[in-house]
Order: C-alpha cells, then sequence, then structure tokens
C-alpha cells in the first residue's frame, strides 16, 4: 500500500513537471511560428517553476532509491509542507497537521487536556512562556512569563518544532509531563530545573468579576477566546447594576486570541473611534472602529509583560483615545495578526498577513505598550487579584488610580 502511494506521489511530481514543460514548448512554438512575443517575465516564471519540480521530483526519487529506511508518506509530506512554511523565517505563520489544528481549534473553542501554558517561538529560538493559563497546573507550579521550555519529558525542542512539544504537553488527565525549564531572574542570573506537571482538563473561563469596596468594579480577561466578549458584556451589566462609580480591567498574563473579540469588547468601552488598523504588504488598510454605545465608568487598565497581541490592542486604544489609565508593566510586543485557512485534508495554515497599528499609529511589535504608571509587581509575589490584594501591589495602585478618578 505504502508503494502503491509513494508512486502516485511521484508521479503527480513527474505530471506537473510534463504540464510546464509542454507549457514552455508552447511558448516556444508560438514565438518562433506567429512571430508573438511572449514577456520575458512569463517565461522567467515558467522556466524556473519547471526547475523547481524538476528538483523536487530528482530528490524524492533519490529518497526511494537510496534512503536505508522505511518512508513515511504522510510525515514526508508534512515535513516538505512545514519546512515551505518554516522558510518565511516567522516564527507566528505555522503549517499544522490534523492533529496539531485539531488542539489548536480545542484551546480557542475553551476546554482541552494538558497543563496550562500559553507560549510563542522566542527570538533565539527556544519555546517561550508568553503566560501560565489562572487556576492551571502549570500556574500553581509556579511556570513565569518568559520561561524557556528546553525539553519535554526529556526530549530537546526548539521553537521551530514547538507544535509538537505542545502536542506533548497535551494529553489525558492525571498523567504527568516532565518539562525543563531555563529561568533567567532580574539580576540576569540564569538556573536550569525540572518541573514536573499532573495533566487536567482546562477550561478557560476567560472572565471573572468583582465588585470591590468603594463601588469600583473589578473585570479580570484571561484570554479572548469565542465566548469571552458575552461574558464580559454580562459581567459589566451586572458591576454598572451594582451602582459601580469606576471599573479595573484587568489583562495580566493574557496572551491575546482573536481580534474580532477584542473589538467587542472594546465596543463596550470606547464611544465611535478607531479601535485598531491593520496593513498588509500592499500598503491596505483595514479599520475596526467601535461605536457609541459604551459604560460611563472611569476605567484604569492593568498590564504586564504577559499581555499580549489583542491584549495590547485593547490596551493601545484605550491609552490612545485617553479613555483610562494604564498601570504595571510594559507589554509582550506582538503586533502582527494572523489569518488561518483550513486545508481540506483537516490540516491548516496560520500564517501572518498583516501588522497592526494602535489608532495614534503605532506599532508596537517587539516593542510593546509602556504603561501609564509603571508599577513593578512586588518581589516574591505569585498570586495576584482581589483575592491577594495585602499583596498584590499593582492593583492596589491601580486602586488608588481609580479612586482618584471618581473624586474628580
Amino acid at each position: 500500500m505504502k508503494n502503491k502511494k509513494r508512486t502516485i506521489i511521484f508521479l503527480i511530481i513527474l505530471i506537473v513537471s510534463n504540464v510546464v514543460t509542454f507549457a514552455l514548448s508552447n511558448y516556444l512554438t508560438v514565438n518562433v511560428n506567429d512571430k508573438v512575443i511572449i514577456p520575458s517575465s512569463e517565461y522567467k516564471v515558467l522556466k524556473e517553476l519547471y526547475e523547481d519540480n524538476k528538483k523536487v521530483a530528482l530528490v524524492r526519487k533519490t529518497i526511494d532509491e537510496l534512503y536505508l529506511r522505511e518512508v513515511d508518506e504522510e510525515a514526508l509530506l508534512d515535513g516538505q509542507l512545514k519546512g515551505m512554511v518554516n522558510a518565511l523565517n516567522d516564527p507566528y505563520s505555522v503549517y499544522m497537521t490534523k492533529d496539531e489544528y485539531e488542539s489548536f481549534n480545542a484551546e480557542t473553542d475553551g476546554e482541552y487536556g494538558g497543563v496550562g501554558i500559553i507560549v510563542t517561538p522566542g527570538d533565539d529560538n527556544l519555546i517561550t512562556v508568553v503566560s501560565p493559563i489562572e487556576d492551571t497546573p502549570a500556574e500553581k507550579a509556579g511556570i513565569q512569563t518568559g520561561d524557556k521550555i528546553l525539553k519535554v519529558d526529556g526530549k530537546e525542542f526548539f521553537a521551530e518544532n514547538m507544535d509538537e512539544a505542545v502536542k506533548i504537553m497535551r494529553g489525558e488527565p492525571k498523567t504527568k509531563v516532565v518539562l525543563t525549564i531555563l529561568r533567567k531572574d532580574k539580576s540576569s542570573e540564569v538556573s536550569t530545573f525540572d518541573v514536573e506537571l499532573t495533566r487536567e482538563i482546562i477550561k478557560l473561563v476567560s472572565v471573572k468579576s468583582k465588585m470591590l469596596e468603594d463601588g469600583i468594579g473589578y473585570i479580570r480577561i484571561t484570554s479572548f477566546d469565542k465566548n469571552t466578549a458575552d461574558d464580559f458584556k454580562r459581567q459589566l451589566k451586572d458591576i454598572e447594576g451594582s451602582s459601580a462609580k469606576g471599573l479595573i480591567i484587568d489583562l495580566r498574563n493574557n496572551p491575546g486570541g482573536l481580534l474580532d473579540v477584542c473589538a467587542d469588547i472594546a465596543d463596550e468601552l470606547l464611544d465611535k473611534k478607531i479601535i485598531v488598523y491593520t496593513q498588509d504588504k500592499y500598503g491596505n488598510k483595514e479599520y475596526l472602529y467601535s461605536d457609541s454605545n459604551m459604560t460611563k465608568l472611569p476605567i484604569v487598565l492593568l498590564v504586564n509583560e504577559g499581555s499580549a497581541s489583542a491584549s495590547e490592542i485593547l490596551a493601545g486604544a484605550i491609552k490612545d483615545h485617553q479613555r483610562g489609565t494604564l498601570v504595571g508593566t510594559t507589554t509582550f510586543g506582538k503586533g502582527v495578526v494572523q489569518r488561518i485557512k483550513d486545508l481540506p485534508d483537516g490540516s491548516g495554515l496560520k500564517i501572518t498577513v498583516s501588522e497592526y497599528f494602535t489608532p495614534n499609529g503605532i506599532n508596537i511589535h517587539g516593542i510593546g505598550i509602556k504603561p501609564d504608571i509603571e508599577v513593578e509587581l512586588n518581589e516574591g509575589v505569585k498570586d495576584i487579584g482581589p483575592d491577594y490584594l495585602d499583596q498584590d501591589n499593582q492593583l492596589q495602585k491601580a486602586i488608588e488610580v481609580l479612586q482618584n478618578k471618581i473624586n474628580e
């Protein structure tokens, strides 16, 4: 069966090569007999296409004839596609196999088995933790934003095969996985250590709210998933119905998510203004606007180095329009937009299609958004939020700033 499949793939490559050869021959015939001048650019493209396919066919033929071991046809094809996308040298553009794509969709749907870590390819070619997800094995074990994952169950991984590492980290609940972590502290000292985690069902409850003292409403958004906007609107309405005088929105350690969901939330916070605009390689711009139906509550946003992507879009819009005050530390710095494309066999392609700009025309990629009031979280603090207000000095500062706004 494998040999039959291998023959079919080789024949397809051969047919493509023959089609290009036929096209080239026809062009040459037309040139000679009918005196029609074919643009050299078209001829060059056809010739290059022929040469490229000839090379692919030759490499494949060599593998079939000489390679020592049995070839996994599906893995070989996936490898070709991954290699093509990896050659873009863009850590955010990824070809995903069917299994990888299912895992990716499970994450945005809001439930999957795993340890609860959001990761990204680092510039140093290491798998970098954007943030642990709240109340998951990773957060409970002390995994931090900026940690590097060197190994999973003893196997070394780099940014280029991050998807494989993520696939291993996910799995059946109550099973264990060991991560080898590289961490650099604030004094730039580096340590490497192993962390054993027990997988759980990760249920992404992305919005939590609470009324604090003195009429201050608090909403924490941990990611921008399919249900986040509806949950946010419902909980904002509850807070407004509780006679709130002001609102703190906590985006700390929020790695981002779906752009349209972010825009729906921004709708509730801004009057009719630009939320963000994107620009593709052709210079085409697309603008996202909020409508005029917004809350009148004064706002403070909490951000940190784990606030990325959609979190930065929301923070940038609030800051540029002076709708609220940003408190915390500089955000992660992801200013590019990806589009997801379903492929016929169940696999998928995530590809960078544009970069985004805050309303004032600022692209924060690799830079991040600097808060209006910089406050480092005190050394040794692991838990944040209203339940840990006595140690969460960033939230303490946000309350202070909001109280001043309310009393103005």
